[in-house]
């Protein structure tokens, strides 16, 4: 596989992004992988390059950029109350839905550009902080977003003018959603209100609750990582971009 982290250009400033393709036999599906707020890490990368062995164009960005080139956090930003968590943290609680969405415009017309990368439909899937930035994004560009997954995407429901739950009969694209049982940022409630909103959308993808683990379980590094769980979301993954990018 190839690898290079390549600076995207924004309307914003330039955009940190790592890149990983197959080799042989491109042009190859584009899909978008947006982080989960530790940010940008090795354990990414590594997601990164499993999606890339199954023949996919990853394109994973630091969408932290707008606050810099110093958006790398150290592993204890995972432990409560660290240093580094508070770093992040200041970053992170800037985040809103709207600049992402025009980030994602950018990062769209730089994979048009590049030889490696198809041009036909893509992939989004975001995790935690971005399982919302996936779905928005397939709400804004229905006719270049045909899948688009959410795992343990947090506040899904809000009262805020951007949130998710209120564009999801915008997307085209076949969506899925992964719940965790036991997660404060997506509670039980929460979940139930959002499944029927999106039964009433008219999406044909599926809404998924993973019993017993907690947010955060697709990674390894992680202590509540779950391996049998973390292999169910790779297959639904990957069987999702199977299905709509080929």
């Amino acid at each position: 596989m190839i690898e290079q982290t390549r600076d995207i250009v924004t309307r914003a400033g330039a955009m940190e992004t790592f890149i990983v393709h197959p080799d042989r036999n491109g042009p190859h599906p584009v899909v978008f992988f947006l982080m989960d707020a530790p940010g940008i890490r090795e354990e990414l990368y590594d997601m990164a390059r499993r999606l890339c062995s199954v023949g996919y164009y990853v394109v994973l960005p630091n969408l932290y950029y707008r606050a810099g080139k110093e958006t790398k956090y150290g592993s204890e930003v995972l432990t409560k109350g660290s240093a580094e968590q508070v770093r992040m943290r200041a970053v992170r609680t800037q985040m809103t839905i709207p600049p992402v969405m025009e980030d994602f415009a950018d990062m769209l017309t730089f994979a048009d550009t590049q030889p490696a990368a198809g041009k036909g439909p893509v992939g989004a899937h975001g995790y935690c902080m971005s399982g919302p930035y996936a779905l928005a994004a397939a709400a804004r560009y229905p006719d270049r977003i045909a899948a688009a997954a959410s795992f343990y995407g947090t506040w899904l429901v809000s009262e805020n003018e951007e949130s998710p739950h209120l564009t999801l009969a915008k997307a085209k694209g076949e969506l899925y959603i992964a719940c965790a049982e036991h997660d404060e940022l997506a509670p039980l409630p929460m979940v139930a209100d959002l499944r029927t909103r999106f039964e009433q959308s008219g999406n044909g993808g599926e809404l998924e609750m993973y019993s017993g683990v907690h947010h955060g379980f697709a990674f390894p590094q992680r202590w509540c990582y779950d391996k049998p769980a973390a292999e169910r979301h790779w297959e639904r993954l990957i069987a999702l971009y199977r299905r709509r990018l080929g």
